[in-house]
């Protein structure tokens, strides 16, 4: 049997805990080093105002030289054989540099959903960042969606226009839910085989690091992955994947905003003294550290729920993308608010980060959709019931 590095150095499914390994801490510091070299924060402004839906040498990087793309993935499937644990900690580290890559949409949604269906025909491609996948649902979606129907299935094509999807602007593979034939099913188009048959339609993004685009399918050729209630698992379980794994990529962009805000109360002066050394700043961060350090407790307590199978994942994935969407925009705010005047110009990132925080807080379920998805998982009856 093939052992894999993650089992070679201790770390088994079953393995929960909260404390990062030292196989995690080597991946978090190499990929540091790679984003700080190839996506420094003060680029960010200037690398959104390009036509690129991402950047293509960063993705290029993290695939070939770090081979991060495929991690949750076996190694007999053409993975690294690791787990969403080292996932999460890839995502936390592109949240802190706002990376524009469309890594949660390929190596999370699309692949979560080719596990699960136990494909070995495209996850490959996908694991080694050569090919990249796209969930073809709004990027909104939670994971308790309704099976979607904005999609049809007919005579081996399928047709039917999908809204805001991530990743799709890049996206040589579409896995799209879609109504008719047998029932409900997910479907895989090859973007570049399909043709005319297939139109991605730029959206105007919050985010402007991660790009949405409508998805317009004229009978586009597909082939089936899933059917019927096989379809559905597999829906749920790609997003409530994304949104367990989300709120690590939220934790990243919190850490970000705290700590560079740190950094920069420290260096500026009013009244002949440091910013930070007014009692008013040091409480406001001194709470946000607090929110943080929760933050980072709950979303790793996710990543360990997914990584080890857990049987209440749903219950984790959804205590996890509540809280953290509250406090990523809680840090973002907060951090454009004490960068005083500098935080409001262009030229400055932390705007970029604020519309990550916002987006995300909006994406695969806002709070408000999982703290009600948690309240029935628990049995706990509305007000006044």
């Amino acid at each position: 049997m093939t052992t894999s590095p993650r089992t070679a150095a201790g770390l088994g499914s079953a393995d929960t805990g909260l404390l990062y390994s030292d196989v995690e801490d080597d991946l978090r510091k190499e990929l540091r080093t790679l984003l700080t070299d190839r996506c420094p924060s003060a680029d960010l402004p200037a690398r959104v105002e390009t036509e690129q839906p991402h950047d293509t040498g960063l993705w290029t990087a993290l695939a070939a030289e770090l081979g991060v793309t495929g991690l949750p993935v076996p190694m007999e499937r053409g993975g690294a054989g690791a787990g969403w644990r080292e996932t999460a900690v890839v995502l936390e580290e592109l949240g802190r540099a706002a990376a524009p890559v469309p890594y949660l949409a390929s190596s999370v949604l699309a692949t979560a959903a080719l596990l699960a269906a136990g494909d070995d025909r495209l996850l490959p491609e996908i694991a080694s960042g050569g090919r990249i996948a796209a969930l073809a649902v709004p990027f909104s979606s939670p994971p308790d969606l309704p099976f979607p129907d904005a999609v049809t299935y007919a005579d081996g094509g399928l047709s039917g226009t999908v809204t805001s999807v991530a990743g799709a602007r890049s996206a040589d593979l579409l896995l799209v839910p879609a109504s008719g034939g047998d029932g409900p099913g997910l479907y895989a188009v090859d973007t570049a085989a399909a043709g005319h048959t297939v139109r991605r339609t730029a959206r105007c993004s919050l985010d402007l690091t991660r790009p949405l685009a409508d998805v317009a399918l004229h009978a586009a050729p597909a082939t089936a992955l899933a059917t019927g209630d096989e379809a559905g698992r597999l829906l749920r379980r790609a997003l409530t994947t994304g949104a367990a794994l989300l709120a690590s990529e939220q934790l990243g962009v919190a850490q970000w905003c705290l700590s560079t805000t740190v950094a920069y109360v420290q260096e500026r002066h009013q009244f002949a003294r440091p910013v930070g050394s007014f009692q008013a700043v040091k409480h406001r961060l001194a709470d946000l550290w607090a929110l943080v350090m929760q933050a980072r407790a709950v979303a790793r307590h996710a990543a360990a729920a997914l990584d080890s199978g857990a049987a209440d994942l749903a219950l984790e994935a959804a205590l996890a993308k509540a809280f953290v969407s509250e406090v990523v925009v809680e840090a973002a705010e907060t951090a454009l608010q004490l960068h005083g005047g500098i935080g409001f110009t262009w030229e400055h990132p932390v705007h970029l980060y604020l519309k990550r925080a916002k987006s995300s807080a909006l994406a695969l379920g806002t709070a408000d959709r999982h703290r009600a998805a948690l309240a029935h998982l628990v049995d706990l009856p509305a007000p006044g019931v």
